[in-house]
This record gives structure tokens, C-alpha cells and sequence, in this order.
């Protein structure tokens, strides 16, 4: 009798357990991203972009985020537009050197140059950052390519 009372608690714990588990669902939990620093903002930036990582992406982008693409057919991309862009893309990581120049610093943003080289073709990205509350954010992305 006591073995039957045992079995049922196990199979009542994993059951419970396992409920809990699916009504999270998958990445219910948000990852907090350390973005303390304008530094630290700008290399989770250059590896959403590059690299295909996917944690912290929304916590990345200022509420006002813009995206200009200066090209032939010069257009812009909102928030929504970049953030589902890169969580479609994780895992992906681009064939290309990068390398980062800071252009201006101060206590609350700064501007940065992207540079990615491919094969073909360099794609320069300047990133502005702000400091958002105790966090960095990216506010304005303006890409070029050559």
C-alpha cells in the first residue's frame, strides 16, 4: 500500500512539474542582458547583428528605435521591424570581419561605427546609444553600403 501512495506522489509531482514547464512555454522567461555600460550595449548590438544571438534583443532597442538604410532605394525600418528581423535570424551568424570605432562619448550616448566586411561588399552601420534609466540603448541605426 505504501509502495501504491509513493507511486502516485511521483507520478502527481512530474505531472504538476510538467504543467508548470508548458505554461511557460518556450522562452517565457526573458533574459536580462547586462547593458550597463555603453560598451557592454554596443558588443550585444554587434552580436545580434553578426553572431545570431537572440537574448536581450528587446531590452537592446530604445522605444523610439529607427533604422535607415541609405542605399539606391534609401527607406527606414522601425522597431518592431528590426527586433522580429534579428529574433528570425538567431543563430545565424554572418561570414564577415567586424570591427568597431567609437566617433563620440559622453556621459549620456554615444556614437559609434560599425564596419562589416564581406567578401563583396562593406556594410557601415553608425549606431547612436543612450543612456536609458541604468541602461544603455540603441536609439538610431543608419547603414551604407559599398
Amino acid at each position: 500500500m505504501k509502495t501504491l501512495v509513493k507511486t502516485f506522489a511521483v507520478a502527481a509531482l512530474i505531472a504538476v512539474s510538467t504543467f508548470a514547464m508548458a505554461a511557460e512555454g518556450p522562452g517565457a522567461k526573458a533574459t536580462n542582458v547586462n547593458l550597463s555600460t555603453a560598451d557592454l550595449a554596443l558588443d550585444h548590438y554587434v552580436a545580434l547583428t553578426t553572431e545570431g544571438e537572440s537574448a536581450g534583443v528587446e531590452q537592446l532597442f530604445a522605444d523610439d528605435f529607427s533604422q535607415k538604410i541609405q542605399a539606391t532605394n534609401a527607406h527606414s525600418n522601425s522597431r518592431s521591424a528590426v527586433v522580429k528581423l534579428l529574433k528570425k535570424q538567431k543563430g545565424e551568424k554572418l561570414n564577415c570581419t567586424v570591427s568597431t570605432d567609437i566617433i563620440e562619448e559622453s556621459v549620456d550616448y554615444m556614437v559609434a561605427k560599425v564596419t562589416l566586411k564581406f567578401e563583396n561588399f562593406t556594410k557601415t552601420d553608425l549606431v547612436t546609444l543612450e543612456r536609458v534609466g541604468n541602461d544603455w540603448k540603441v536609439s538610431k541605426s543608419i547603414n551604407s553600403y559599398k
